[in-house]
């Protein structure tokens, strides 16, 4: 799994915090082009146009991403952070010891449903924030999951994948965003760990290349040493690398410029 049962979301850099303290979220249930329902948590900004749409790992609506839909609130961006799992585990809230492997299974077969779950996130999250500008931001799965909006979501300001899997894993990998390039439009921001064993440097080398070409905005970050979710508080000697990423992704979102830095 991308985080272990107790991680945390890094805070945001000092200077970035805001001086009244944090934002809270709320539990809403949203309806896809389906007709299934899901779970998300929605965080309210005081004021801005930006808004987030956080794709979580593979445990779907985890604690984790629910406290970081609040942190983007309260550094002044909407957030909506969605569950993958409706369809197969319901909307109720689960326990650390959910059993997702079978539901990431089921999920991973239909990533077009995946893409009318970010769909109907946006609609919640313009409807109900004002939010004009939609970013789409996830993490391992996720992290794939935002890659390919790029491709399958129209009008997004921007897509953030952290330490997504961007080859294709096999021959039966139809979902793979390297296969995807060429319909690619949103300007994309991808962070990777160096140290990371699952994504070589040359994945994230090719793709790269392949968006250059594209002549997509974009900009990929890898930090040595990193690992693979390195994104979390518990890990300490990375707190310099979450800063840095945090400054990344509210620069992107401030700006539309995935190599601004707030």
């Amino acid at each position: 799994m991308c985080v272990p049962p107790g991680a945390r979301p890094p805070e945001l850099p000092s200077d970035l915090r805001p001086i009244s303290g944090g934002a809270g979220g709320d539990d809403v249930v949203l309806k896809s082009k389906d007709g299934a329902t899901f779970r998300a948590l929605l965080a309210k900004a005081r004021q801005g146009d930006a808004g987030v749409i956080i794709a979580p790992d593979v445990r779907g609506l985890h604690r984790f991403y629910e406290e970081l839909a609040e942190r983007f609130a309260s550094a002044g961006v909407h957030a909506i952070a969605f569950d993958y799992f409706g369809r197969t585990a319901g909307t109720g809230r689960r326990s650390d010891d959910f059993a997702f492997q079978e539901h990431v299974t089921a999920a991973r077969a239909r990533p077009d449903l995946i893409q009318a779950d970010i769909a109907a996130s946006a609609t919640a999250l313009k409807e109900r924030t004002g939010a004009s500008r939609i970013f789409v931001l996830g993490f391992c799965m996720g992290g794939r999951v935002a890659f390919n909006a790029a491709a399958e979501q129209d009008g997004l300001a921007g897509v953030v994948g952290f330490y997504g899997v961007t080859r294709q894993r096999d021959e039966n990998d139809t979902d793979a965003p390297m296969t995807k390039v060429d319909r690619m439009r949103a300007p994309i921001l991808g962070l990777f760990g160096g140290a990371d064993q699952g994504i070589p440097a040359d994945d994230n080398a090719r793709f790269d290349k392949a968006l250059d070409e594209r002549k997509i905005a974009h900009h990929i970050v890898t930090y040595p040493g990193a690992p693979h979710s390195f994104f979390d508080r518990g890990f300490a000697e990375f707190t310099k690398e979450c800063d840095d990423a945090w400054r990344r992704v509210l620069g992107f979102m401030a700006t539309g410029d995935p190599k601004a830095v707030k």
